[in-house]
């Protein structure tokens, strides 16, 4: 069972989303928030496979809620909901280590297949968020720090390559048809590659593949 913590400081949202995951039988609310703080707290205390975190919230926002919860070091995963997907939100809920960025205006299904998919361990942008926005966000490094390539050289040509399909954003699937490898060997390198380069989901590993150099920054 994936267990949920909703925060959003909209009573009917939460209560949208509750409709929704009430009708299911792998999913279940555990608890709910109406600001950032109180998801910390509940994502502390009640360990919840997945946070769908709201951005906008009064106090303590979601971006900041969604960066303690990470910080903790916890099983924890947060989805990010929002009305907004302007680049700064991306860039925000990225740097705070959210799975998932998602906007409202999503079927609530799709949000839920979203909850699925980053309790699994996978990562989820919307197709609004393209991979442009997660190029950018890997060349905002500070000024004068080099891209840390040296990373890389734990992981073998046959994982580099599949790192470099990963950061051009495709599926396991895709990936295996391109390689004419099974799924399953692929998922295989995809546990490497994340043990090997410190890397919490997908998303992370994406952002690796620019920093490093592998897939180019779009101009």
């Amino acid at each position: 069972m994936i267990r949920v913590v909703l925060a959003d400081d909209q009573p009917l949202v939460r209560a949208a989303l509750e409709m929704v995951i009430a009708e299911t039988t792998d999913v279940e609310v555990v608890g709910e928030a109406g600001d950032g703080a109180e998801a910390v707290r509940l994502a502390a205390e009640l360990r919840p496979d997945v946070v769908v975190m709201d951005i906008r919230m009064p106090g303590t926002d979601g971006i900041e809620a969604t960066r303690r919860v990470t910080a903790a070091g916890g099983p924890t995963r947060v989805v990010v909901l929002t009305t907004f997907d302007e680049d700064e939100h991306v860039y925000a809920a990225l740097r705070a280590g959210a799975s998932g960025f998602l906007v409202k205006d999503m079927a609530l299904d799709d949000i839920l297949a979203a909850v699925r998919v980053v309790a699994a361990g996978e990562a989820l942008i919307a197709p609004s968020v393209t991979r442009r926005l997660i190029g950018a966000f890997a060349a905002q490094r500070p000024r004068g720090e080099a891209p840390p390539a040296g990373r890389l050289d734990v992981i073998t040509d046959r994982e580099r390559e599949i790192l470099t399909l990963v950061g051009r954003g495709l599926s396991n699937p895709e990936i295996a048809a391109e390689l004419v490898l099974s799924i399953a060997t692929v998922k295989t390198y995809m546990t490497r590659l994340l043990a090997k380069l410190d890397a919490r989901d997908r998303v992370q590993l994406v952002i690796l593949a620019y920093e490093t150099g592998l897939v180019a920054v779009p101009g």
